[in-house]
């Protein structure tokens, strides 16, 4: 694992808790542009996911913006859909496509974004369950098969619903990647146990505690009432020069 690497998650988790995310995406891109096997990309990213959005989930907890009862519909089948994702096996270039494809999605959501004042009462009644329960499946089925939380495509639905301001809209993305990055990474972990190459990802073991550090910064910027536009626009750039370059990459493996 280079220092390069490292100072990348670094930035990575700081930039993302800032804003409510965790990076999964983030991470697993980077590790691809890093050369590492791609089977073991999404618990790699996973387990940061888990620590980055941890302190985020207890901070809205405390400060009574989270709604679990009605965050429920949605979590009752991304649950199991997600680790269904992550016990399923794909080939790396669908991973990849898949990647690039959620790396685009969410810099282009976080670039163009336009959310509701934050004293904005919601908008909209309660979303029916099948919307929430199809939503929920969609979400954690992919969160699973790529490694990521999926909060970053729960956010804009649920603005568009007017499920609730955009701070508890945040609180309510943290919580799902959480669950999700959890059920995840336990799919994939049994996977992984299946084909023997979980060992591989020990070697990346330090980029733990530097997104340990880098989310508890980025949750103090957030406490600090910094300018979430910026942030989030800074983010986007992050998001979309990685998307190319993965992008760019699969181009070149699909080219005869």
């Amino acid at each position: 694992m280079s220092l390069g690497l490292g100072l990348l998650f670094f930035i990575t988790a700081a930039l993302y808790a800032s804003v409510g995310f965790g990076g999964g995406s983030t991470y697993n891109a980077l590790l691809v542009l890093h050369g590492t096997d791609y089977r073991i990309l999404p618990a790699i990213a996973l387990v940061c996911n888990i620590l980055v959005v941890t302190g985020g989930v207890i901070r809205f907890h405390l400060t009574k913006q989270l709604s679990l009862r009605r965050l429920m519909p949605f979590l009752i089948t991304s649950i199991p859909a997600a680790w269904l994702g992550g016990r399923l096996p794909v080939p790396e270039t669908v991973f990849v496509g898949l990647l690039g494809a959620a790396l685009l999605v969410s810099g282009l959501y976080l670039a163009f974004e336009r959310a509701p004042p934050e004293t904005a009462p919601p908008t909209g009644a309660p979303p029916p369950g099948l919307i929430s329960y199809a939503t929920g499946a969609a979400i954690g089925l992919l969160s699973g098969l790529v490694g990521i939380g999926g909060g970053i495509f729960l956010a804009p639905v649920l603005y568009f619903l007017g499920w609730g301001t955009p701070r508890q809209i945040a609180a309510a993305s943290s919580l799902f990647i959480l669950v999700n990055s959890v059920s995840g990474l336990a799919g994939q972990v049994t996977k992984l146990q299946d084909t023997d190459v979980l060992h591989l990802a020990m070697p990346y073991w330090p980029l733990l505690p530097l997104v340990v550090i880098g989310g508890q910064i980025g949750s103090w910027m957030a406490s600090q009432k910094l300018q979430p536009r910026i942030v989030k626009r800074l983010t986007a750039v992050l998001l979309l020069y990685v998307a190319a370059r993965l992008l760019f990459t699969l181009a070149g493996q699909l080219t005869p």
